[in-house]
Parts: C-alpha cells; structure tokens; sequence
C-alpha cells in the first residue's frame, strides 16, 4: 500500500498546490453574482433549511425539494437562489403558489407575489433534481463522487468547499449568511445502504420501492459548504466523551470490514478532542454530536460529520508532510478537517476571499496537537517542517466580492503567521487565551480577516496593522540583514512593507536576545565581541547578511 500512498500523497498535493490564485483570474459576472452580496440577498435573513433528497447511485442522479425559511430584514420580494448547472429548478412554491422565476446561469431570482414585511417569516419551497457535477479529484474538484467499495456496494459522497452547496441543491449560496436555526436533512437511499447526514439521527423509515429515509437534525447555525451527504454500506460504532461541556457523542461510521481497523484509529478522537479544547475551548457543537464517516475520498470538514478517507493510517496518506517524523504521530485527516469544527465551521469566513481563517488556524491545529501530546519542540519541529511547502507566488487573501479564495499558501503560510505570532506574543498562556477568547468572540458566527485582525491587536495590545498586511497580503518574506563589527550588531528589515516592524528573538553567540527591528539600520553593542548570530527559527524571516 505505500506506494500507492507515496503516489496519492503526490497526487493529492499536486492537485492542492494547482489552485488557480486570485492574481491570475479573470472574472465574470457569475463570478460576482456567486461571490457578492447582491441585493437580492441582502435583504432577508437565512433561517432553516428543510432539506430532501433522494438519491439514486445508479443513475448518479438526485432530486428532492428545499424548503428555505426565511425573515425579511427589508421590505423586498426578489430572493436570490442558487443552483448550478446541469442541476435544475423544477418550481418554486409560496404559500400553494407557483412562483416566476429568472435564471441568470447558476442564479436564480425568484420573485415573490409581494414585499414581505420588516421582521416577517416565510418560506418557499424549492424543487429540483438533476446530476450533480461529478468530482475528478475530490475534494478540491468539488462535487459528487459515486463510488464502489471493494464488495460492490454503492459509496456516495459529496465534497464542495470550493463550489459550494449550490453544486448539489438550491440554496443561499454565500457563507456571509448560515440558516440560524439549522438544517433538517432527509436523505432518501437503496434500503440495502446508510445515509449520514450532519447532527443528530431522527428517524429511520421505511419506504417503498426498495428506499429507506434517514432523518437528520442540526439545530445549529451550519456552514453551507458543509451540509453532508454520504451512502454507503456502513457499520457504526460510538463513544462518549468527558468534555468541558459534559458528555459529547461520538459516532462512528465506516464500511463493515474496516470496523476493526476503525475501532483502533479512531482512538485518536479523544486525543483530539482534549489537545482542541485545551487550545480552542470547547468543542463548537455539542448539541449535534461529534461524527466520524468514511467516504471515497481523502476527507473534508463537514460540520458534525467529519468525513474521512485516510487509509487507517497515520500522517498524510501514510507520508508525513513535514519529513521531520512527526508527521506519522497522527492521522493528518482526524486531526485536520477536525481542528476545522473551530475554524472554518464554528469561525466562517464572511467571504471566501478570507478563507486563510479556515486553512491558516487549521493547519496550526496540526502543530498544537503535536505541542499538546508530544511537546512544544515537537510542534515546533513539524510547523518548520511544512513551511517548505511555502510557494509565496501569490497572497494568501483572494480578492472580495467575486468568489476568489487566496492562494494554497493559505494552508502553509497561514500557520507559520500564526507562529510567529505566537513568538511575539511570548506567553503561550497569553496564545492559548487568544484562541479561547476568539472562539468565545466568534462563537457560530461568520467574521472578516479585518475583524480577526483587529481583535488579535486589541486582545494582545500589539501594533499588527503592518504584521498583518506583510504576512497575508503580499508575497514578501521579511528578510532579516545584518552586520557583525567586533562587537556591535547592525541590523534591519529588507522586503517589507512600509512602516514593517517586528519583535525578533536572536542569538548572539548561543545567548537568547529580543530586538525591535524595523527598515532602518539599528545597532545593537555587546559586551564581548560577537561570534554568531542566529536568527529563532520560529520566525517566519529570511536571513541575509
């Protein structure tokens, strides 16, 4: 099997790394109408989904209805609804009435008989079926995948974070916006088959043709693009977990003859779930459950129904990303799309141009697992690690309003920002206390990367308007330069922003030193003449004499 996981591993990033970058876009104006809060969205605010779907493995066909409930936050009554092609709206009903309709390519304008009033709830229901867009390489070509496992039985999954919900159902289809009051997902299915859902499991039942119905219940707010649908000839298992909120349920669900396999790797839910919450604060939905499921794809970060597909084994694949050894003391999926339950589902980026909040925290989650368990030179050892994989040919924040993600440095870089910050912050109870108060902040809600900015300054008392622009708005690594004259150091930032400045941990002569350095030459006078200079790994600087 290694070589096979050598290849994906390859594969897979090569897939992940071929992000196309903002810089490089052109965009159109279903770009806009996908990535902008246009009128049509503005003025009503999203409640609940109520969500069915049958799903036909053979025929790689769906179709069902939504029933979206909303409030108008204005009086209006065009509503924007989102469904792309080849997936087709059939009808639209309101209140027995069949609704006008306008397509715009994978918009829908839906126009109601009138305005509704300030404050007052509706609902329309939305029917649709079709195929959904077939992924080639999921998760990061999004759509559907239908799978066979290795005794036949139909596996389906889906998996659109880049795409959106939109890919597979009608719905409000810009994270900005989370139906306050959950989702209700009924998935229709061969009776021989499980459907997973996110949340709870509701009901079970029997209907005829040969389907079974699995009702599934959030009654959280839910981050769209992780609305969940699996099938698949599954086996479930679980535990409970002592958290800082009480008992948390953990369910399991894999294909039968990988029960076993399961039962062992699994164990590292509650190594995770104890080094997060020590991190992060409590786990975000408790009220839903913790869910584990496996798909026919690599994994992805489906709020309460975590999806995984690493092999059973530990690291990425079975390589370790890091190739310093501790990538292969932890399984990188568990660890990973988990660490997202924080970052990326409880904390949504407002607009997916600041997707770096989802990737860049997640990917240091790897690293504070490692610190929790292992040690803080363990994590340290790893985040060094990866930052190899550092491309710096565009920067990690996209460009707003257009459905323009930053680039993949969001991942790598993200992390080694975070650490830095970390090492200016100096007090890794002070950093702990940052990510516990940011989810206490954030808790369910959707935020800019201004807004985290802006309260990472006001929680640390630091001046970051410059750390921030130079780490996550451009390309440029700060590069240390220096000068040694017996026993004077002249020192000062290259490649930065104006006005950059940043606390630096050095070493001079092997003895630990903080400087302020900053665009213009300083100096820095010993007591003895000065052999060596190096710069704290942690940093993430060049160094240059």
């Amino acid at each position: 099997m290694r070589w096979r996981n050598s290849f994906l591993l390859v594969i897979g990033l090569v897939a992940l790394l071929g992000w196309q970058p903002a810089g490089a876009q052109k965009f159109s104006r279903q770009d806009s109408l996908k990535g902008s809060i246009t009128p049509e969205r503005a003025w009503w605010n999203l409640l609940h989904y109520d969500l069915e779907v049958d799903v036909d493995p053979k025929g790689k066909f769906i179709s069902g209805v939504n029933k979206i409930r909303f409030e108008a936050k204005t009086a209006d009554s065009v509503l924007q609804l989102d469904l792309q092609e080849p997936m087709k709206v059939e009808q639209v009903i309101f209140k027995g009435q069949i609704l006008g309709i306008e397509r715009d390519g994978n918009a829908f304008f839906v126009s109601l008989p009138k305005k509704l009033p300030i404050g007052e709830p509706a609902e329309v229901a939305v029917y649709f079926k079709g195929r959904p867009k077939e992924s080639v390489n999921p998760p990061w070509d999004g759509g559907f995948v239908w799978s066979k496992d290795r005794n036949k039985n139909d596996f389906v999954a889906n998996a659109v974070q880049l795409i959106g919900p939109s890919a597979w159902f009608p719905s409000k289809d810009h994270p900005y916006d989370e139906p306050d009051q959950g989702i209700d997902l009924r998935i229709i299915c061969p009776a021989d088959l499980i459907a997973v859902g996110n949340g709870r499991l509701i009901e079970k039942k029997q209907l005829e043709g040969g389907k079974t119905l699995f009702h599934w219940k959030v009654t959280q707010p839910i981050n769209g693009y992780g609305i969940n649908l699996s099938v698949g000839d599954y086996a479930h298992f679980g535990e409970i977990y002592s958290g800082e909120k009480g008992e948390l349920t953990c369910d399991y669900y894999v294909l039968k003859y990988n029960l076993e396999l399961a039962r062992e790797q699994f164990k590292q839910v509650s190594m995770m779930l104890e080094a997060f919450e020590h991190w992060f604060g409590p786990y975000p939905f408790y009220e839903d459950g913790f869910k584990l499921l496996e798909v026919p794809y690599l994994g992805m970060e489906h709020q309460s129904a975590v999806t995984y597909g690493n092999d059973y084994e530990n690291g990425y694949l079975g390589g370790d990303l890091s190739s310093t050894g501790w990538g292969l003391k932890f399984d990188f999926i568990i660890v990973h799309e988990s660490g997202h339950e924080w970052f990326a589902n409880s904390i949504t980026n407002t607009d997916v141009a600041d997707m770096w909040i989802h990737e860049g925290f997640t990917n240091y989650s790897e690293t504070l697992y490692l610190d929790y368990h292992f040690g803080t030179e363990a994590g340290n050892e790893y985040l060094i690690g990866v930052r190899d994989l550092i491309k710096n040919e565009h920067p990690i924040i996209g460009e707003y309003g257009v459905n323009s993600p930053g680039s993949n440095d969001m991942y790598y870089k993200g992390g080694a920002t975070i650490h830095t910050l970390r090492q200016i912050i100096n007090d890794d109870e002070a950093f702990r206390k940052l990510l516990r108060d940011m989810n206490r902040e954030f808790f369910h809600e959707t935020v800019s990367s201004a807004q985290v900015e802006e309260f990472i300054a006001l929680q640390t008392g630091l001046e970051l308007e410059s750390f921030f622009e130079q780490y996550l708005r451009t390309t440029k690594v700060p590069r240390f330069q220096y000068r040694i004259q017996g026993g004077k150091l002249s020192y000062r930032f290259k490649n930065v922003v104006d006005g950059f400045h940043m606390p630096l941990r050095i070493f001079i002569n092997e003895e630990p030193q903080w400087i302020h350095p900053n665009e213009e030459w300083q100096e820095l006078t010993h007591g003895t003449d000065i052999e060596s200079v190096q710069v704290d790994p942690n940093f993430y600087v060049r160094v240059a004499k």
